[in-house]
């Protein structure tokens, strides 16, 4: 007597369920949605450098002496660095901990949904927001203030892999820095102050050459000081060295710090993200 055996029937649609992948590639769509339906929001964060860098080009606008430059020509590439920084470490600090803050996480937590999924998403987020953000500095900066766009390879190069590892590792510290302010209220206020303090020591704001020392050693520790300094290497002419501090523009240096940054920021995220209030246990 023959046995015959049943087995349970596969239907297309389980065989093809999303992955990790392309469910943080959904999740970013509708991330970016979201971003984009908050237009006070888009305004504001788009605007932001642009202005500042507007404010401080008029204010600053005279040569600046051996360097070839204008001290307009100094900011473009310091605010560039710091959209980069704004869309990423402020904004994902800021959003996390209010969604946090409203339940949004541990809801999401409770779903099928992969955890890496609802990170992938905010890591696209990031990336059109901070794309875009550098893309709009970049065109103010050569349309009004004579920056001149790289003429060779090498440059864009620099330009690239400081774009993404400056943005994966100001996302990663946003991240982790999420888990810092005790209420969605607090947030603005917890991730906003550290991140002005930087931009005042990483040569955003004043000239890299007119800041102490001690507090350029303290700025060199985080990733904002690096990435403007590679950006200026970058959109600058070779006869602006003589600025930095080493008169050098260092890109092994930079992308050493800044892959470093990335793996730090990681391990911050493993050891600090927490999907639930602290009130909640």
């Amino acid at each position: 007597m023959t046995t015959t055996v049943v087995r349970p029937r596969t239907t297309p649609s389980a065989a093809r369920l999303p992955g990790a992948w392309g469910l943080g590639l959904r999740r970013g769509v509708l991330e970016i949605r979201q971003f984009f339906r908050q237009r006070d929001h888009v305004v504001f964060t788009f605007a932001f450098p642009v202005v500042f860098l507007f404010l401080f080009a008029s204010i600053f606008s005279d040569d600046v002496p051996d360097a070839g430059i204008t001290a307009s020509q100094l900011y473009v590439p310091a605010m560039m660095a710091a959209g980069i920084m704004s869309t990423s470490f402020q904004s994902l600090g800021v959003t996390i901990a209010i969604e946090r803050d409203e339940k949004v996480l541990r809801r999401l937590r409770g779903t099928p949904m992969p955890p890496a999924a609802y990170f992938l998403g905010k890591i696209w987020l990031v990336l059109v927001t901070g794309l875009l953000e550098t893309v709009i500095l970049l065109a103010v900066g050569t349309g009004l203030y004579d920056i001149q766009l790289p003429s060779d390879a090498e440059r864009w190069f620099h330009f690239a892999w400081i774009f993404l590892l400056g943005l994966t590792a100001c996302a990663l510290l946003g991240i982790a820095v999420s888990s810092v302010p005790k209420s969605g209220k607090s947030a603005s206020s917890v991730v906003v102050l550290p991140f002005l303090v930087l931009q005042f020591i990483s040569g955003v704001y004043i000239a890299i050459d007119t800041i102490p020392d001690w507090m350029l050693n303290i700025g060199a520790l985080f990733p904002l000081k690096w990435m403007c300094q590679g950006l200026r290497g970058v959109f600058l002419p070779e006869s602006a060295r003589i600025l930095e501090q080493t008169g050098s523009w260092e890109f092994g240096r930079i992308a050493l710090v800044l892959g470093a940054w990335c793996v730090g920021g990681l391990l911050l995220c493993l050891l600090t993200f927490r999907w639930k209030d602290r009130r909640d246990g």
